[in-house]
């Protein structure tokens, strides 16, 4: 087997455990073993680090995920104002992600773990290929068009915006159950209910 198919292996393995246990929780063992390695150190030494196999667990993702968003992004930006155009742009790409397999819908769930806190990680190398999206720039229109509201509500609204999107994608894509909403007005419904979120009605 060539080196290249075992970082594949392992960055599989990897996708699978930081999304079923928690990017923490995850044991380099398991996903060594869950690679079919015998090499207990096979991880450090294709990658160096846990970090360096997050990293390229979320490169493969990241890379699929930008081209979408900010093709989304432009055609958000034709409709100056329009808060639900802008959240469709996040929207739509993490549900058709989530849809192409479960490496997406694993990519997804990790990086809903990364932001759980509501921070950018602070790993720079895992910060930068989260940024690599077309993400943060949708973040940014979205930001643009929500109703005034001091910063601290502001941040707390798009932090729980973030982790609601990401997990319904994810959580929907995973289930077979016949009675859900067709892919389309899931996607519809999902953006309506996140621009109702940020709409809210501010507390005093």
């Amino acid at each position: 087997m060539s080196s290249t198919d075992t970082r594949q292996l392992l960055v599989d393995a990897a996708l699978r455990a930081f999304a079923q246990n928690g990017v923490p929780n995850a044991s380099l063992l398991e996903i060594t073993r869950m690679a079919g390695q015998r090499n207990r150190g096979a991880v450090h030494y294709h990658f160096g680090s846990r970090d360096r196999l997050l990293v390229a667990a979320l490169e493969q993702q990241s890379a699929v995920l930008r081209p979408r968003e900010l093709e989304l992004l432009g055609l958000a930006r034709l409709h100056p104002g329009d808060l639900a155009a802008a959240i469709e742009a996040l929207v739509r790409p993490v549900v058709e992600l989530a849809e192409a397999g479960w490496r997406g819908r694993c990519y997804l769930m990790i990086v809903a773990d990364l932001l759980a806190d509501g921070h950018a990680p602070s790993d720079g190398a895992i910060a930068t290929v989260l940024e690599s999206t077309g993400g943060w720039e949708v973040v940014e229109l979205i930001i643009e068009r929500m109703p005034p509201m001091d910063e601290v509500l502001r941040r707390h609204r798009l932090h729980l915006l973030t982790g609601f999107v990401l997990r319904s994608a994810a959580d929907r894509a995973r289930t077979d159950d016949e009675r859900r909403l067709d892919t389309e007005r899931f996607i519809v419904n999902l953006t309506s209910m996140a621009t109702a979120m940020l709409l809210a009605p501010v507390p005093a």
